[in-house]
């Protein structure tokens, strides 16, 4: 049975882009880290798409070879066949945008991880499963990792599955260049064109851009060039033609490219041609290998390749299925894409899961980003302040002995109290909430660490969600709307840009009288002024009306949020059980983020001095697993009550 769509082979790497726009490489001051390689890519853009991928290839038994296995894992790619090479060091590419017409990338391959992939590396089990198997050109360039992309061609043959070829040609990685010449796409050899010519008989697809074809042709003739690929191949011909799309052809090839099958492009701005092919191909796979006709085909090629050119980074700016809908039926509204705010929107919100890894459908959250409660606690017994930072640290062990290694739990904690704590709850598999706000403040302030241009959001791992909490409330003034809006959206768009979830917490209740509809107003009017936070935290509503606008405001504007997590506010248990209950009824809602309830009666007997830390860990301990069989409790109480139809 064929459980995988496609496997893709050969190049896997880490990409480090430049962040400046504009630039020589030589000039760039700090890059953003991707993953990269053709094989690599296309794994994750049809992934995006929809389809079941696999990956063969090595990485390094290091930092970036774990990076670009993970991300793989969290793009849902089969990472099977990703061998880890103890000898070798994953590859990594450095590029930049220098202008629309001038991208420099340096390759830093030398004996990589991926060029050391064998004939041994291929599983006749795991070619077998899958419906096709991609190949690209750079393989081809070595006699080992040829051989062991001409074994995974063959074994797919044998196996019923098809074969397809992107030609990728890279003149220094087939060393006919220098290092300094990896833009360069182009030199005739007619060494590769013998040695790509005695492969292309294995493939039931082609694609390349008309210079590759150039290569694999052995003329610069463009049909001349594939009348002579067709001598030695009965496959599909797909050249890629730049800002006229791409033409198909399945027979004989006419007199010109426009007489081939073709699908319609889109009018969009040059940004970044990096990545595009791959973006291309795997629109062109989807379309392939789920029985589209080749206009259909093309079509999704081609927009895929346009959400490539307009925006920065390869697999990043790949789209998603539900992306890809959308823009095909809506079209284009403005040329640079990466500045469309519906289609980025859909673009952030349906790749997100993947970005971050973890299953957060359900959300047990302990909050102990409190520093007003702790300071005043501290200033009570009598503790020295510097104690915050060790009680915190106490916190975050009693949460990791209830999570115990399982999704679906995680902390809310500061960095100026807290700091010790988030350092060691990175990479535990907790969600991390991350505060920003200046506690109590109204008009909103922030963190001084934050800076007065929100810069120091660069400094934070990508895994912290910022939180901020905002008193907001539909009766304030328009002065005091201003200022806080004011804030909230320059701290939206830092999120944004530095690929940084927001979580944003209100609580109207603290500033005056509300109704059904207050939380809703609220939530409603952030959407109007362009803040669309990943998540929301709201405080406990007993109200069913209030809990459905809620809801309702949310996935009116919003249907890709990730959810709600209800606050505590130092509420009693009893009462929270009931809140809880009435939450649990919405789908929207996924959970808690609760902190005083867990944590006040230890914080202020471990300050005192009356209780030690492991009694500290296990009252918190306690307190934190039983509000997580309350909620869970809720939950399939819920579930349960719909499930038989009876109004819970």
């Amino acid at each position: 049975m064929k459980t995988l769509d496609v496997i893709t082979i050969g190049r896997s790497s880490v990409d480090l882009y430049g962040a400046q726009v504009g630039g020589r490489l030589e000039d760039m001051a700090s890059f953003n880290k991707y993953i990269g390689g053709s094989p690599t890519n296309m794994a994750c853009g049809t992934a995006r798409l929809g389809l079941k991928p696999g990956l063969i290839t090595r990485v390094g038994d290091e930092h970036m070879g774990r990076f670009v296995r993970e991300e793989l894992e969290r793009h849902g790619v089969d990472t099977t066949g990703v061998k880890t090479d103890p000898e070798r060091l994953t590859a990594l590419v450095l590029l930049g945008i220098r202008d629309q017409e001038q991208f420099p990338l340096i390759f830093y391959r030398e004996n990589c991880a991926d060029m050391a992939l064998s004939e041994e590396d291929i599983d006749p089990d795991f070619i077998a499963s899958a419906k096709a198997v991609v190949a690209t050109g750079t393989h081809l360039s070595h006699q080992q990792t040829e051989a062991a992309v001409i074994k995974a061609l063959k074994l797919a043959r044998e196996s019923g599955g098809q074969t397809a070829l992107d030609i990728d040609y890279r003149p220094n990685l087939w060393g006919l260049s220098g290092h300094g010449d990896g833009e360069n796409r182009f030199i005739a050899s007619d060494k590769v064109t013998e040695k790509l010519q005695s492969t292309l008989h294995l493939f039931d697809l082609i694609v390349g851009t008309e210079e590759e074809f150039h290569i694999a042709g052995g003329s610069t003739d463009t049909i001349e060039a594939l009348r002579n690929v067709r001598k030695v191949s009965d496959a599909t011909l797909v050249c890629k033609r730049g800002p006229m799309g791409a033409s198909a052809f399945e027979g004989a090839i006419p007199d010109s490219l426009d007489d081939g099958i073709s699908g319609p492009g889109f009018p969009i701005e040059v940004f970044n041609v990096l990545g595009a092919g791959d973006g291309f191909m795997s629109g062109l796979l989807k379309g392939w290998i789920t029985g589209e006709d080749w206009v259909t085909s093309l079509t999704y090629a081609n927009a895929c390749g346009a959400f490539a050119v307009s925006r920065h980074g390869c697999t990043p700016a790949y789209p998603s299925w539900e992306e890809l809908q959308f823009f095909l039926k809506r079209g284009v509204k403005r040329k640079d894409l990466r500045n469309d705010p519906a289609l980025e929107q859909i673009h952030w919100s349906s790749n997100r899961q993947r970005m971050h890894g973890g299953d957060w459908s359900t959300m047990r959250v302990f909050a102990f980003d409190h520093r007003i409660q702790l300071e005043q606690m501290a200033a009570e017994t009598g503790a020295d302040p510097e104690r915050i930072g060790t009680f915190k640290k106490l916190c975050l062990d009693a949460a990791l002995k209830v999570a115990d290694g399982q999704e679906g739990y995680g902390i809310l904690c500061d960095s100026r109290l807290g700091r010790e704590a988030l350092y060691q709850a990175a990479g535990s598999g907790l969600w991390i909430g991350h505060p920003v706000e200046w506690p109590s403040s109204r008009p909103l302030s922030l963190e001084p660490e934050i800076g007065p241009d929100f810069g120091g959001l660069a400094d934070w791992p990508v895994e912290h969600v910022v939180k901020v909490l905002c008193f907001y409330h539909p009766d304030d003034t328009d002065t005091m709307k201003q200022q806080q809006e004011d804030v909230l959206k320059r701290l939206f768009a830092a999120c944004r840009r530095n690929r940084l979830e927001m979580l944003l917490e209100i609580i109207p209740s603290k500033v005056a009288e509300i109704n059904d509809d207050t939380t809703a107003t609220v939530i409603r009017r952030m959407y109007e002024i362009g803040i669309y936070p990943d998540w929301w935290k709201l405080e406990p509503m007993t109200s069913r009306a209030a809990w459905s606008k809620a809801c309702a405001a949310i996935t009116d504007n919003d249907p890709g949020t990730r959810g709600i997590v209800v606050l505590g506010l130092d509420t009693p248990e009893d009462q929270l059980s009931a809140s809880f209950c009435e939450a649990a009824q919405f789908d929207l809602v996924k959970g808690f983020a609760v902190g005083r309830t867990i944590f006040g009666s230890a914080a202020r007997k471990w300050m005192s001095g009356d209780i030690t830390d492991a009694e500290a860990v296990a009252d918190m301990t306690g307190r934190f697993e039983r509000l997580c069989r309350v909620w869970d409790n809720a939950r399939a109480k819920a579930l349960a009550s719909e499930s038989e139809g009876i109004p819970a």
